[in-house]
This record gives C-alpha cells, sequence and structure tokens, in this order.
C-alpha cells in the first residue's frame, strides 16, 4: 500500500479585500496545487501549517497575523462567507481542530514574490 501524501507547498495571493475574496482565492490555489500533487487530507489527520505573508510598510503595521491565520484556516475548510453548517467551497482539511502546530510570520516581499506568500500544510511531527 502506497504512502498518502500529507505535504503541500502552495503559494498563496496577498491578502485582499474583502476578506472573503482573499479565502476564495486562497482555497482555489490550495485546490489547484492539491490535485497536482495528488494530496487530500482525512478527519484523522493531524496537521500543521508555516505561513509566511509578504505585506507593504502599511500591512506590516496594520495587519493582524491571526485575523489573517483564521482567515487561511477558514479558506483551507472551505468557508468563505454565509452559513457555517453550510460550505460553498469544497472543504480541503475537513476542521481546523486537526492543525496541532503553527508558525505564521509576515514581512516584505522580496522583489521575485510578486507579494504572494508561502503556505505549506504537512504532517504534524511532536517534538519530544
Amino acid at each position: 500500500m502506497t504512502k498518502r501524501r500529507l505535504s503541500l507547498r502552495v503559494r498563496i495571493p496577498s491578502y485582499q479585500h474583502p476578506r472573503n475574496a482573499w479565502r476564495e482565492s486562497i482555497h482555489a490555489e490550495v485546490v489547484k496545487a492539491a490535485q497536482a500533487r495528488g494530496v487530500s487530507y482525512q478527519p484523522g489527520d493531524k496537521l500543521e501549517l508555516n505561513v509566511i505573508l509578504y505585506m507593504g510598510e502599511s500591512g506590516l503595521c496594520f495587519q493582524d497575523v491571526d485575523n489573517r491565520l483564521k482567515d487561511i484556516m477558514d479558506a483551507l475548510q472551505g468557508r468563505a462567507g454565509g452559513s457555517k453548517s453550510k460550505h460553498r467551497l469544497s472543504p480541503l482539511i475537513p476542521n481546523d481542530h486537526q492543525v496541532f502546530r503553527v508558525s505564521v510570520e509576515k514581512k516584505s516581499p522580496p522583489k521575485q514574490s510578486h507579494g504572494m506568500g508561502h503556505l505549506v500544510i504537512r504532517k504534524y511531527k511532536e517534538v519530544r
């Protein structure tokens, strides 16, 4: 039996207002990458996220990483507005309680990034 892939690296678009539009664009990028790599997540998977957000000076001063992280995690669950019980988008991660570790960093974008950040999803590895 082959091992199921859980690692996924995705370039995510820079933050845009309204936040639900940003969630939809993140969702689209992650779906595309997951399909290309054959990655899927099951309810029992324990995961960790590593996020780098590139922002201009005003974003660095005023954007809260916890709010942007919530947007990313909601996008992964298929939430982009509307009822919490009904998802307009298909969930990539069944529930965010599966995320055991998160690293989020915001910084100025390097020229080659075109403002696109990074999202890495992988199997959670407990540090002992």
